[in-house]
């Protein structure tokens, strides 16, 4: 299981809670173990007890057996204090590294996979590596104790007994592994089959408008129940095979008892061992089992681990091209050029710009017009460095865009997407997500900017109105307003308009742009539309094709 080495670093700075637990192993099952003497000791001190009084020994014996076993039990306790504790320490750790890899990676990484496999390397494949991290670290770690000390215990009291005892239980756990493999392989089946349940709902949920339109809800109630059946069947496969966990557990144990009587009774009748012995090895072997029958499992859960852990590292080696090299305070002016800038998407290999070049000062404004693919968005996706080109160089003051301090760059552009995206919160916090904590007052400045102030004065919560999951609760208008708004919160020195004024009608659109000429001085603004009327306004309109000819008019 090579994947998991990579988490041996994890393991050496959680080095002192896990020695802790493991101290705490090798003391809860010392107590384990050492009251059993003590039991059949007891039995014997029963069985040739004479008199009707109380037998000092065994009441000195039930007194020990008591104590071990509290004691057995606080270093339980403590073991799983320490190891289980550390594990979800881990945990924590791996997934915020995890989430912030999510942060650094690029766009183009986005898109070669899917938001549901990305959501499962956090959730499930790391809820899978814990389970290696905890249970699987402490049950193995457990039973290679349990097992010393029984076994020191076992030989000491009789060797063939011993022998004939343990022999079955690496049976048990290979029989356990199997069946415990096979449960596996149909859990996945399972949760398949309930991720296209979760899937199917939420595509369901939203697109509710559609169905309704269609009267199309008992079609999609016979598809849902077809999915609930199928996840029925398959989980009704999955218990009837962990029905065979529990049965080999249950048959082992009753044939190691047989096994225990059998031989015991035999030696007893023999006088070779007292009835005490006999009781031990039933308290010994009873211990066993239970450990045994989690090695299977415990192997299964880091084969599982393993895997998870794969596709972990696969995700955590992929490297964004776009990287930071500088860390300099400074401002942003906002002046613009493009010079013989060439993009082809990587997932589709479509060539969006090729030689691509204009210049605009800062404090100006230019409209960028052109048909359906003749890359206007990807100059917006350019300009924010959320790709980078393959060819020339982008220039911002003069200076190259790579060698720009990009928190410091970012900081200064304000975006406003081709989807009006709005957060499941509410219009104040969705207005404010670019500064941290602004004020109301500013909050509703920028919302009348916008023009959208009166709208959500209008609404039974003014601005503490929750938009719903991706401003569900909203008109696509107001949605698009409230994104203006938030690019805007940050007074920036470069404005992207990214065919964002589609939704408006031309009035609206007319004041926004009259706002931001009179409100925000001094940023450059580049205003990607359809619209003639969104054009007019801009000192420069570029004309794309898209072969990517160009006119600069």
């Amino acid at each position: 299981m090579n994947a998991l080495k990579t988490l041996n670093p994890y393991f050496l700075k959680h080095k002192l809670l896990l020695f802790y637990g493991f101290i705490f192993i090798i003391l809860s099952n010392f107590f384990n173990i050492y009251k059993v003497h003590f039991i059949g000791d007891s039995v014997n001190e029963i069985a040739n007890f004479k008199n009707t009084g109380f037998n000092e020994t065994v009441l000195i014996n039930v007194g020990i057996i008591i104590g071990s076993s509290l004691l057995t039990g606080f270093f339980t306790f403590m073991m799983r204090q320490t190891i289980i504790v550390a594990s979800r320490k881990i945990e924590y750790e791996l997934k915020n590294k995890i989430y912030r890899h999510y942060q650094e990676i690029s766009i183009t990484d986005y898109k070669k996979t899917t938001i549901g496999d990305l959501l499962n390397r956090l959730s499930e494949d790391v809820v899978a590596i814990r389970m290696y991290l905890g249970p699987g670290v402490m049950y193995i770690a457990n039973l290679l104790v349990l097992v010393s000390i029984t076994t020191f215990y076992m030989l000491r009291t009789d060797v063939s007994m011993t022998l004939w005892t343990l022999i079955p239980l690496p049976i048990l756990s290979y029989a356990i592994y199997k069946v415990s493999s096979i449960i596996n392989k149909k859990s996945k089946i399972k949760q398949k089959s309930q991720s296209a349940i979760s899937t199917f709902v939420t595509d369901s949920f939203s697109g509710i408008r559609v169905i309704k339109f269609f009267a199309k809800e008992k079609y999609i109630e016979q598809n849902y129940s077809d999915k609930v059946r199928d996840y029925q069947d398959k989980s009704l496969d999955l218990a009837k095979t962990e029905a065979y966990f529990f049965t080999i557990i249950i048959f082992v144990i009753g044939l190691l008892n047989v096994a225990i009587l059998f031989i015991g009774g035999q030696k007893y009748i023999s006088g070779q061992m007292n009835v005490g012995t006999i009781a031990e090895f039933f308290m010994y072997i009873n211990i066993l089992i239970f450990p045994f029958s989690m090695l299977g499992w415990v192997t299964s859960i880091n084969q599982r681990a393993d895997a998870s852990m794969q596709r972990v590292n696969e995700f955590m080696d992929m490297k964004s091209e776009i990287i930071n090299t500088n860390s300099a305070t400074y401002d942003i002016n906002g002046e613009i050029e493009f010079r013989n800038v060439s993009y082809t998407y990587p997932n589709t290999g479509i060539k969006a710009l090729d030689h691509l070049s204009f210049k605009i000062g800062a404090g100006k404004s230019l409209a960028i017009m052109g048909k359906t693919g003749s890359g206007k968005s990807t100059i917006a996706l350019l300009l924010s460095r959320l790709i980078d080109p393959d060819e020339g160089e982008i220039l911002i003051d003069g200076r190259n865009l790579k060698d720009h301090n990009l928190k410091v760059y970012r900081n200064n552009i304000g975006y406003i997407p081709q989807e009006s995206y709005l957060f499941s919160d509410t219009i104040e916090n969705n207005i404010g997500f670019a500064l941290d904590h602004p004020s109301h007052k500013l909050v509703e400045e920028v919302a009348k900017t916008a023009d959208v102030h009166n709208n959500i004065i209008g609404f039974k919560n003014k601005y503490d109105t929750m938009v719903g999951e991706r401003g569900v609760m909203l008109s696509g208008g107001q949605k698009q307003r409230i994104c203006i708004a938030r690019a805007l919160i940050k007074q920036p020195k470069i404005l992207i308009f990214d065919d964002s004024l589609s939704a408006l009608d031309t009035e609206t659109e007319e004041n926004i742009l009259k706002n931001i000429d009179e409100k925000i001085n001094n940023t450059t603004n580049i205003i990607i539309t359809h619209r003639e009327s969104s054009a007019k306004r801009a000192d420069k309109i570029l004309h794309l094709t898209p072969i990517n000819e160009l006119e600069l008019v």
